[in-house]
């Protein structure tokens, strides 16, 4: 079930102490480019050689190693010398108060999440990284969504690369035990007339499918209408992601809502037993409050996900448990508070 991960005491290993620093700003919503200081010391620190970074360290030459300044140095430093960072110390006393306020009990109950990037698109962190912190977090599962061709900027992955990907998260699952299960998922692109952007056979190896609008947000709300009712009719599409495209708040600005019919897309949702998302990204918050309570009265499951393109963004599923307690949405009918193999079972055509 889900918790936050437990603070960290000292000693802490280095390549410890830098995940969790990166985690916990990741976690805060910190600039990418700050967090990326200390997810590529990480890297480097996992490249090299024990003997080498005790004799950088011994020497106090950790500096020297191209990619690592004086920051990382600091927490690097301290850690090796027996001392919890003050880094750390200062971010994991932020991070004792929630994300947000309310929805405790559903943020308990979450055991996944249908929607998470890697770096393989446009996440910031490799498979595993992703990986560990939903176990920290206490997760049972996770649903590794990367960008489907058609998106471009966001490094979407060809037949090729989601090929490559598979087989890689076969590798990881064959090292993890029982206790965890990462699942082979996509966010696809649905194009402008319903079709998803992957082909049938692809689709067909996947265990979660995830599929969202990400052009043309502006269509006219007939046409655009139709092309989501014709998505989330699809055998193989089981989450409507972040629905209407909007953006309220962050650092690309605000974007307007999609004008679309809701009662006949989540109508849609409803008879072919699609899940509609509820995504957590605070510069989302999509769909809208009224816009949820039209998809609870008609009955529809949700997904309360994180669309995390970092480790510590998982952590945002709390504001999307929160909005989903207050506005009555029942924890059985949030698909990701179930087990792997009820989720799996569900799933249906898209189950690998």
């Amino acid at each position: 079930m889900a918790h936050a991960p437990e603070p960290l005491e000292a000693p802490v290993d280095p390549p410890v102490a830098l995940r969790r620093v990166a985690y916990l700003m990741e976690r805060s919503r910190a600039g990418s480019y700050r967090v990326d200081a200390f997810r590529n010391a990480l890297a480097l620190l996992k490249a090299m050689a024990s003997h080498e970074l005790s004799a950088h360290l011994e020497n106090g030459t950790i500096q020297s190693v191209s990619g690592i300044g004086a920051s990382t140095a600091e927490v690097i430093e301290q850690a090796y010398a027996g001392v919890l960072p003050a880094r750390l110390v200062a971010l994991q006393d932020t991070a004792s108060t929630p994300l947000a306020t309310g929805g405790e009990q559903l943020w308990a109950a979450l055991r996944g999440d249908c929607h998470a990037h890697s770096n393989w698109s446009d996440g910031g962190s490799p498979i595993d990284e992703m990986v560990l912190a939903a176990i920290e977090l206490g997760q049972e599962w996770l649903v590794l969504t990367d960008h489907s061709p058609q998106l471009r900027v966001a490094n979407g992955l060809t037949v090729e690369r989601l090929r490559k990907q598979l087989a890689i998260v076969d590798a990881i699952n064959s090292g993890l035990g029982s206790g965890f299960r990462l699942l082979k998922g996509i966010e696809v692109d649905i194009l402008d007339d319903g079709s998803l952007d992957q082909t049938e056979e692809m689709l067909g190896r996947l265990d979660v499918v995830t599929a969202s609008v990400h052009s043309k947000l502006r269509m006219n709300e007939s046409p655009m209408t139709r092309r989501m009712v014709t998505a989330v009719s699809n055998p193989r599409v089981n989450v409507l992601g972040h629905c209407t495209g909007r953006l309220v708040e962050g650092g690309r600005g605000t974007r307007p809502q999609s004008d679309f019919d809701a009662y006949a897309v989540f109508s849609a949702c409803l008879e072919h037993d699609t899940a509609v998302e509820i995504n957590s990204r605070p510069e989302r918050c999509d769909p809208p409050d009224e816009l949820i309570v039209i998809a609870r009265d008609l009955g529809c499951l949700f997904a309360v996900d994180s669309d995390a393109h970092a480790p510590g963004q998982l952590e945002m599923k709390q504001y999307g448990c929160a909005r989903a307690e207050r506005l009555g949405i029942d924890p059985e009918r949030v698909i990701t508070t179930w087990d792997a193999d009820r989720l799996l079972a569900w799933a249906g055509p898209a189950a690998g």
